[in-house]
Order: structure tokens, then sequence, then C-alpha cells
């Protein structure tokens, strides 16, 4: 969804990163976890943080997973699913080549804060490739995310590439959207909440077509899923993956187009008000990722429903030399934020842009304000809210490192989001 999709030279971060989204002081309960950072190490990253961010938890460890990410809340917050590859049970076993899709439940204190996660339960077929789950928006105990459905037949896997400094990504052939009732959390629903999610708690695919689907992500009706898709024959220049952006209606079971533009175009989400839609997109083809929003079109139905069905408009929020992707909205559809390289390769960071669709109209969109989010040591990426807007979640190396390895893994974070990055307290 917020999904790096595509080999880049300039791409220096490290691997383990990429996955295929009140005030008050940290509560007195919250447990002492192996990976937390030690007080002198976390104090810088905190004060700077500040402004935007408090009550900082992390939600997944490096004794149990190797690398986690791509996380996101269940729309009434009581959920969070993931991408992640687990701790062999024994030492002398070899991890998982490729991520299993997990989901936890959310722990929290007599006031709402996050404590952390319960044990997270695997749900993704065995043996499967998996990325970029989502929660449907009404039905509780649903989820959708994409998978091979089994082993891949290609060994291909993503990563660094030894001699050539390229970061590829793998496209197995055999991804679909898959969906399924998560049987742990049917149990915690009502009956008649449970009787709308059924009972097919095994994955199954919601629709085939030839090449890579993923990227997915249901509107708030349910009705239609957001997607990207890479087209196994249709390549860039110099041979990258191409992906087209699609919106699936679950009624008609039609496929509309809706930004099919040279180079890959991915990850895209609804904005709150479902009459838009942010990605990410290499459509310069120089090694770099920049930030789009799309108007979309819409046409009335037999039902009166409004069917999008392509683009309208199409708005760049940001032009520079960087690497930006991993776009996510606020609640609010005033802005977004999104993973950068900005500060350096070596060490990705949360940025915010707004949305100020009258200076994108009439041509000013070197005049959107951005504003940098985190700065901790390693990379932080995948920023996603609850859908409250009062917490951000979001993929960070900056816990320790586990014995024996020389960066600290890519782990889930939360923490509490203190307002309007750029409200009127705020001046660039």
């Amino acid at each position: 969804m917020n999904r790096l999709r595509v080999a880049y030279g300039g791409l220096l971060v490290a691997s383990s990163v990429f996955a295929a989204c009140g005030h008050r002081p940290p509560p007195a309960e919250t447990p002492t976890q192996p990976d937390t950072p030690p007080p002198a190490a976390s104090q810088a990253w905190q004060e700077a943080e500040r402004p935007l961010l408090s009550d900082w938890v992390q939600l997944t460890f490096r004794d149990k997973f190797i690398k986690a990410g791509e996380q996101y809340f269940s729309p009434d917050g009581s959920w969070v699913i993931f991408q992640a590859i687990a701790v062999p049970d024994s030492p002398a076993a070899a991890p998982g080549m490729f991520y299993s899709m997990y989901v936890a439940k959310v722990r929290r204190d007599s006031t709402g804060g996050i404590l952390g996660l319960d044990e997270p339960f695997m749900i993704s077929p065995p043996m499967s490739a998996n990325t970029c789950g989502w929660f449907h928006p009404t039905q509780p105990g649903r989820v959708m995310y994409g998978s091979t459905m089994g082993e891949p037949s290609g060994q291909e896997r993503s990563g660094f590439q030894v001699g050539t400094n390229r970061y590829r990504w793998a496209f197995p052939s055999e991804m679909e959207i898959a969906t399924q009732t998560v049987r742990p959390i049917t149990m915690t629903l009502s009956p008649r909440e449970q009787a709308q999610c059924g009972t097919d708690y095994l994955a199954s695919t919601l629709f085939t077509r030839e090449g890579y689907d993923a990227e997915c992500s249901w509107d708030k009706s349910g009705r239609f899923v957001l997607y990207a898709n890479v087209d196994q024959s249709k390549t860039t220049p110099d041979g990258r993956a191409d992906a087209d952006i699609y919106i699936y209606d679950t009624q008609t079971h039609q496929h509309h187009p809706i930004v099919v533009a040279p180079g890959y175009d991915g990850g895209p989400f609804f904005s709150p008000d479902g009459k838009r839609i942010c990605y990410r997109s290499d459509r310069k083809n120089d090694d770099l990722l920049q930030i789009y929003v799309a108007d979309l079109k819409f046409e009335t139905d037999a039902s009166g429903t409004p069917v999008p069905v392509g683009m309208e408009r199409e708005y760049a929020l940001t032009s520079n030399s960087a690497v930006n992707w991993a776009p996510f909205w606020h609640p609010s559809g005033r802005y977004l934020v999104y993973g950068t390289s900005e500060v350096g390769h070596s060490n990705y960071e949360v940025f915010a842009v707004e949305f100020d669709r009258e200076k994108l109209l009439a041509g000013r969109g070197d005049e959107l304000r951005r504003r940098r989010v985190t700065h901790a040591p390693g990379a932080d990426v995948l920023p996603t809210f609850s859908a409250d807007g009062t917490v951000l979640m979001w993929t960070s190396q900056r816990g320790a490192a586990a014995p024996g390895e020389e960066k600290p893994s890519s782990q889930i974070w939360v923490a509490r989001w203190n307002g309007d990055p750029f409200g009127k307290e705020w001046r660039e």
C-alpha cells in the first residue's frame, strides 16, 4: 500500500526497513522491553519530535520478529495488521524467505493509551509471500492483503543485490488480493457482527488477473477496492516494473483504470472523503519517487451511487531530489505523511505535507508547506494514522540492535499525534 516496489540505485537505506503503512506522560505501566533504547539514546529524538509526537511505544520486537512493518489499524483502533518475518523456533533453522501476515490486538491502559500488542497470530497461508494488509471498513473481522496463497514458483526475494548497490523488489506473478475472516477477531464480536463477517476463515482470492496484484485497500463503503497491478508484459525503458493503479468494483466486478502513466505508480489510498487518492510514482524515471494526489472521476450507477471510473486531474505534492514514498492521509484530509530520503539516503524520516488544492490548481505546488516529523537514527518510514487521527504508527529502526547485528531491525512503533503540523503556532 504504502509500498516501494522498484529498484533504485540511490536507495541506500537498510533493506530490513521495507516491507513489499490528549497530552499525557507515558503510562507508568508500560512494560520494559528488550529492544527499548536506553534513555540517553532516546532523549535527543524525543525532544526533537515532542512538538508533534509523545508517548512513544514499541509494538514489535526483535526477539519475535527478524523484521516487521507496513502496519495498519482497524477502524476502531482495537487491532493491528502487519507483515513480518518471524524468528525461527530453532536457532539452527533458517528464517522464512517471505513476509507472513499477522494480526494482533492492541493493549491499552485505563485512559485508552496504547501499551503494546497482545500475542500476534499469523493469518496468511503457509509458505506464501504476503504484503499490504487492510481491514474492512464495516465488517470488523474481515481483512484483505496481497498473497501468493502458496509458495511462489520462483525463489527470487527482495533485497540488496551484491555488487550493484541496488535494492531489488520481487514481483511474483502469483500475487493476488486475498480476503478472509479472522476468527480470533470475530470471537470478540456480537453475534450480529459475526454474521456480517462470514465464516471463510481461510484466505481466498478476491479476483484473479494477469500479473502482480497488491497494495490494496477498501474505500469507506467497502464496495470499492483500490490496488496496484504490475503487468509483466509492460516495463519501463530500462527494464523496471511498471505498475498501474485500478479500482475494483466488488458489485459489478469491473476493474477501472485510474493511473496508467508510464513508470511505477503505487501505494494508493482513498482520501477520507473518497473524492481522490494519494500515491507515489517514479514518473520521471530518475531513480527518485514523488508524492501525487489525483481527483477521481465518477459516474452514477443505476442505484444512484457515484462509481469512481477514472481520474480528473493529478497533482504533484513533491518535486525534489529525494525518494518520497508511502503517503498516507490524515483523517482531516488537510495533509499527508510520508517517508523520505530528504535528510539522507541512510536515514529516512517521516515528513508531513499539506494538501492545499487552491495552491495546486494555481500551479503553486512549490508553496505547499512541509514539516519533518521524526528525528531518530535509523530509518523511519511507512507512517499511518488511526481512524480518529490521534495516533501515528510507523516502521522504525530506532530500537536497539540485537546481539551480533550491526543495525537495529525494522519494528513497529506508535506515538500520540499532538495536533496539526501546520497550525497557527508553527511557522516554516
